[in-house]
């Protein structure tokens, strides 16, 4: 395994003492910030190895190592925050042209013995229509929350 040694300067230091300090970050950001200055290897630095820096923080060696390698290949901030994903976990199930089809579905006359178009029926009529392969009606419900569109 490669050892990753954590340099901070001055003002960096000064830095994480404070976020530290005022304590309103999320409690990863600051147990992130308290591996960064124990793991400190600059001038008067405790430079501590990872195995105490993860029992007197009560973190897994792995996420001490892990936050080391991130502040000496990207730095301060990408250390101190949670790695954005490159893309999302899934793709929407509704682009912009499925969304629009949708708002017009809803604001139309619902279906024969139907009083409203119900979040079900709606769903049911997308996957009809060949607009999307399948979708849930929570699907459905979050798209017309998200346009401030009624049901009818």
């Amino acid at each position: 395994m490669k050892k990753y040694k954590v340099t901070l300067d001055a003002e960096e230091r000064q830095a994480l003492h404070e976020l530290i300090a005022a304590g309103r970050a999320a409690a990863r950001k600051l147990t992130h910030a308290r591996i960064l200055l124990k793991a400190d290897a600059a001038e008067g630095g405790p430079a501590w190895p990872d195995e105490p820096i993860a029992e007197a923080l009560e973190v897994s060696v792995a996420t001490v190592e892990r936050v080391r390698q991130r502040f000496v290949e990207q730095g301060l901030d990408a250390a101190l925050d949670r790695k954005r994903r490159g893309r999302p976990a899934r793709e929407p199930k509704l682009d912009g042209r499925a969304e629009a089809r949708l708002i017009a579905l809803a604001c139309s006359a619902p279906p024969k013995g139907r009083a409203v178009w119900t979040m079900q029926l709606l769903a049911d009529k997308l996957v009809e229509l060949e607009i999307v392969d399948s979708i849930s009606d929570e699907t459905v419900r979050v798209a017309l929350k998200k346009t401030r569109s009624s049901r009818g």
